[in-house]
């Protein structure tokens, strides 16, 4: 596969920072590791999409599975901040067990002051639904032991309230189910969710193209975190700056605020000073 020259996307100065658990991020898309065809793509891709938060699964790396042998060592950890996460894990307890690993393999990596964790509990192998139960259970539990949390979630209007109330960090619902590239399927309740929340609302999962991406950033979303789309491009370095251009895109639209939705046409030129016979 011949990959395209692309250089990483750079963002116009701009105040507008993300913050999560005191820590600031210029650019609002979080990527992934798992998927991609060789580290050396990874690598090219998430330089590509300008992504600052980047996931890694705790349990594949620790395990060197397929496709992360020597991943914690191909990045960058003084440029890129680790968000562990916990997937794989079927429960609350083993959710907060591999969040515990997690830390400490970010404290190995050098990020001393990582508390971060992405909380994933899906004990669905069909269509990788999280356990809206559990999830909450762990939430509270690893809240209570200082971590940032980052709650993996359906679109629930009701969960996430909740999840912000014990002291998540954000609020991650997803667009649709993990690498179907649906696209999102749940705007009304993310909608809802971005109302109500005080927390960064992330979109996770689902996403496939870039007009998706400016999609769910245009209703208000914080920040996205894209994995599949950009790990299973034809060009994959090409689709992550494509992706941090979208991100970048959809948010300055959100901010900009788009005309009113009209069921008849409103002409664009003036009636004013029209040549009448």
């Amino acid at each position: 596969m011949q990959l395209a020259d692309v250089r990483p996307l750079h963002s116009a100065p701009t105040t507008d920072s993300l913050s999560i658990a005191g820590k600031t991020f210029r650019s609002r898309l979080m990527t992934g590791t798992g998927k991609f065809s060789s580290l050396e793509t990874m690598r090219h891709s998430l330089e590509a999409s300008g992504s600052e938060i980047v996931t890694v699964a705790v349990r594949r790396v620790q395990t060197n599975a397929p496709g992360h042998e020597g991943l914690a060592e191909a990045i960058d950890w003084e440029k890129i901040w680790m968000l562990p996460n916990t997937a794989g894990c079927k429960t609350a307890d083993e959710a907060i067990r591999v969040a515990r690993l997690g830390r400490e393999m970010a404290k190995l990596l050098g990020q001393e002051a990582n508390n971060f964790v992405k909380l994933e509990v899906i004990p669905d192998a069909k269509y990788l639904l999280p356990d809206p139960i559990d999830t909450l259970k762990a939430a509270e539990q690893l809240v209570k032991e200082g971590f940032a949390v980052l709650p993996y979630i359906n679109a629930d209007p009701l969960l996430a309230k909740r999840l912000e109330d014990v002291g998540c960090a954000t609020v991650m619902p997803l667009g649709s189910p993990i690498g179907s590239g649906q696209g999102i399927k749940n705007a009304a309740n993310i909608q809802i969710i971005i109302e109500n929340a005080t927390v960064p609302v992330v979109v996770d999962a689902g996403i496939g193209t870039p007009s998706e991406a400016a999609h769910a950033m245009e209703l208000g979303a914080d920040a996205l975190l894209v994995n599949s789309a950009i790990a299973l491009a034809k060009d994959p370095v090409a689709m992550g700056r494509a992706m941090g251009m979208a991100a970048e895109a959809g948010r300055l639209a959100y901010q900009a605020g788009r005309i009113p939705v009209k069921a008849y046409a409103s002409a664009s030129s003036p009636t004013t000073g029209t040549i009448s016979h």
